[in-house]
């Protein structure tokens, strides 16, 4: 039975079958609206969808703690893939499925790299049950940086400079700054360190004009969802991938079928097999979901 979906101005047509088993949805500009909530019509679809036994998974650059409260309305426990991929936990005892991390060295050097385009990081690290996700340096409390943190709790540390380098078990380096900046740096990293690190630039945010995430070069949402997925038999075509900004990129690319919302980036756009006809505050995702899997 075939499903004509009405997107962009354009009709496509789509076989609804039963070749998809498991859906990866970002949050921020996805899933949440602009107020950082789930909209009754997407709660009320990803609980049918999960009954009728598909399998979701939450794919954020959010950090668990942040991702698991924002999803907890939903019937299910879920597994959650935060800092985009670098660390996987199911919601259900916040068990550890998956670990991604810097090693010290490019750690390091990511900062000192960083200082010449005057930006300064905010490092994640996977300390959950010690109740630390973020660590900031102490001389450094910029506005970006501030924004960043005080959208999320207290689950952060202030350290001297000295003893930013002395943290293990970092899942990612963010670098909030002006477009400009942001790029360049993104460039010279690319250029100096070719296949040291995972990384992109963030563009659909509200704490800055862009934002540069440094990770392990295995730690990206794609390939930790790939992981995940052959973990439970299911394969890269069974995969749909929802997402609105560049870290989305290569799962909206590369899974069986990638979705990106209306009010995405430019890259997640032209990397998606569809763009949603509504936005994350009109209940997008449902929307295209309905659509897709004839429910």
């Amino acid at each position: 039975m075939g499903s004509t979906l009405h997107l962009q101005g354009t009709f496509f047509q789509y076989e609804v079958t039963d070749l998809y088993k498991l859906i990866a949805i970002d949050l921020d500009g996805t899933l949440l609206n602009s107020r950082k909530k789930i909209s009754t019509e997407n709660r009320d679809m990803i609980n049918h969808i999960i009954s009728l036994g598909y399998q979701v998974v939450i794919a954020t650059g959010r950090r668990y703690y942040s991702a698991k409260l924002l999803v907890d309305e939903l019937d299910s426990h879920l597994v959650i893939m935060a800092n985009n991929g670098n660390i996987v936990r199911s919601s259900m005892d916040d068990v550890v499925l998956i670990s991604k991390f810097l090693d010290k060295e490019s750690y390091w050097d990511i900062l000192d790299e960083a200082k010449t385009y005057n930006l300064r990081g905010i490092v994640h690290v996977d300390k959950y049950l010690e109740g630390i996700d973020m660590v900031v340096e102490q001389d450094d409390l910029n506005n970006d940086h501030m924004k960043y943190l005080t959208e999320q709790d207290k689950r952060y540390l202030i350290l001297p400079e000295k003893e930013l380098y002395l943290l293990d078990r970092v899942l990612a380096v963010v670098f909030p700054g002006d477009l400009k900046s942001v790029h360049k740096f993104s460039d010279a990293i690319l250029e100096k360190y070719p296949e040291r690190y995972s990384s992109h630039v963030l563009e659909n945010i509200y704490i800055a004009e862009a934002m540069y995430e440094a990770m392990n070069p295995g730690g990206s949402k794609w390939k930790t969802l790939l992981e995940y997925a052959s973990s439970i038999s299911i394969k890269p075509e069974e995969i749909i991938a929802i997402g609105d900004d560049n870290n989305d990129v290569d799962m909206i690319l590369n899974a069986g079928l990638g979705i990106a919302m209306k009010n995405s980036s430019g890259l997640a756009k032209e990397a998606a097999d569809i763009v949603t006809e509504k936005d994350n505050d009109h209940s997008g995702l449902a929307d295209v979901l309905k659509r897709v899997l004839n429910v």
